[in-house]
């Protein structure tokens, strides 16, 4: 298994707010991407602040047998430390993030995610979305008032349902794809994949060069795009 990642404030915005690692665990590999709430303060902060406590847990837990319960243990210490950074000083007040994470070994793979940063199941057949977005236009898709196409550019595609540090609890959705070696997994945020479509992912990761040079190949085109937001990429190939 191999892991390349990169961020990038993008052509817009002067701060980035997106955060993510790459961890090495033995024979494991814990990758994480998250993504500061845009319109709060200090999303920066909260973005920091969920990766470091987040894999600071999954690392101290690492060899457990239910690694499920590990992903939503770490998610709920990621966030109770936002929520009380966020409530304990006027500066930080209103912060929040995403998160997206795959935990991969050699016998499986699991992808936890709170918000609208998102894992993809990438292979030579095609690619495949694994999270489910927790926002506004994902719930109007899954009630059929809106079709996917139109969500990508709905005006109030940003707006999210959960996300880590809004609430003293937060529900994360867990994820068990079905993985084989040669496969890719990508875990983005949002300024990602409101600037390529799925197919020019594929095509990226599959046709576009060398793999340790995906994402930065990816951020180069919405960058040419006008990246109106940071941008954030983790390639993982199995």
């Amino acid at each position: 298994m191999r892991a390349w990642g990169m961020t990038h404030r993008g052509a817009v915005r002067e701060q980035n707010q997106d955060s993510f690692r790459i961890v090495e665990l033995g024979s494991a590999l814990l990758c994480v991407v998250c993504d500061g709430m845009g319109g709060a303060l200090a999303g920066d902060v909260a973005s920091d602040l969920a990766v470091e406590v987040f894999c600071e847990n999954v690392s101290a837990a690492a060899r457990s047998r239910d690694t499920a319960a590990v992903l939503r243990t770490a998610v709920l210490a990621a966030n109770n430390a936002v929520f009380e950074k966020a409530y304990s000083d006027p500066a930080y007040y209103g912060m929040g993030t995403t998160l997206v994470a795959a935990f991969v070994t050699p016998r499986q793979t699991l992808v936890v995610n709170v918000g609208d940063s998102r894992a993809y199941q990438i292979d030579r057949n095609g690619i495949n979305r694994i999270t489910n977005d927790h926002s506004l236009v994902e719930d109007l898709v899954r009630r059929g008032e809106l079709t996917p196409d139109q969500a990508r550019f709905h005006p109030k595609k940003n707006l999210i349902t959960r996300a880590l540090g809004a609430e003293p609890l937060v529900d994360c959705d867990i994820f068990r794809p079905s993985l084989r070696q040669g496969d890719h997994l990508l875990l983005c945020s949002d300024g990602l994949i409101n600037t390529l479509c799925s197919q020019e992912i594929l095509y990226e990761t599959i046709h576009g060069g060398p793999e340790d040079d995906c994402c930065q190949r990816m951020i180069d085109i919405a960058l040419q795009r006008g990246a109106p937001d940071n941008v954030t990429a983790v390639l993982i190939r199995i």
